[in-house]
């Protein structure tokens, strides 16, 4: 197999983020007065359900049957949402959430052998310029060839639907899914990106290190070590 692109995923693969998600929303929580804490524990559960709204929603429907809905409560979802949004995003400006290791280098490796880059992810693309620009500066967008994220498909993994969204756009470049790999963090993301048809590569981080991540072609603690990774993955280059 020829490497022609790489689609990665973003929170817990591209940067450890989860800690930060979590920090924002339990600021956001005290602020709008609720009594929710979301601890490490519970968060880990919690990301078995993929998208911040849809967390929210499935905690107050398993965790606090008790709560009081209001009478818009969408609108308060996404209110809360929406500023627990901008907690993150600030975090991110300031620079306190870099790359994991060795994802900078394989993003400049795949680039210099003329592979494409592209973004299959279920987070919001606030967070993803917020998180690419602070490490990638202004022009990162110029390095993906396809990016999707947040609510651009009805379903959002372990359904497939944003990874072939982004096949769609490198259809565009004459690269189909068996040219492509993935790179996940999560059983969520590995189910979604084998039903679209990719090979994937899983970097574990500590809330996914557990999981069942049967069917990857491997499964590595971070890329810390790209010649390890490369001559798994069949790549035309070393670090």
């Amino acid at each position: 197999m020829v490497i022609k692109a790489i689609i990665f995923d973003v929170d817990g693969t591209l940067a450890d983020t989860e800690e930060a998600h979590r920090a924002a929303f339990n600021e956001t929580f005290a602020e709008y007065r609720l009594d929710w804490r979301w601890d490490v524990a519970l968060y880990g559960e919690l990301l078995d359900v993929t998208g911040g709204r849809e967390r929210i929603r499935h905690y107050v429907d398993s965790y606090r049957p008790d709560f009081v809905k209001p009478t818009d409560y969408d609108g308060f979802v996404k209110r809360l949402h929406q500023d627990k949004t901008r907690r993150y995003i600030a975090m991110l400006t300031d620079g306190g959430i870099p790359l994991r290791p060795g994802i900078r280098k394989l993003i400049e490796d795949a680039s210099a052998a003329g592979i494409k880059l592209a973004i299959a992810t279920t987070t919001s693309p606030e967070n993803v310029v917020a998180l690419l620009e602070a490490n990638l500066g202004k022009d990162w967008r110029a390095r993906f060839a396809a990016v999707g994220c947040g609510d651009a498909v009805p379903h959002k993994k372990p359904a497939p639907d944003i990874y072939r969204r982004v096949l769609d756009e490198l259809a565009h470049f004459g690269i189909a899914a068996a040219d492509c790999i993935a790179l996940e963090d999560s059983n969520n993301g590995l189910r979604a990106a084998l039903a679209a048809g990719l090979r994937i590569y899983i970097t574990v981080n500590p809330y996914t290190l557990g999981q069942d991540f049967s069917g990857a072609a491997a499964v590595f603690d971070d890329l810390s070590d790209l010649d390890a990774f490369y001559r798994q993955a069949g790549f035309p280059m070393t670090s």
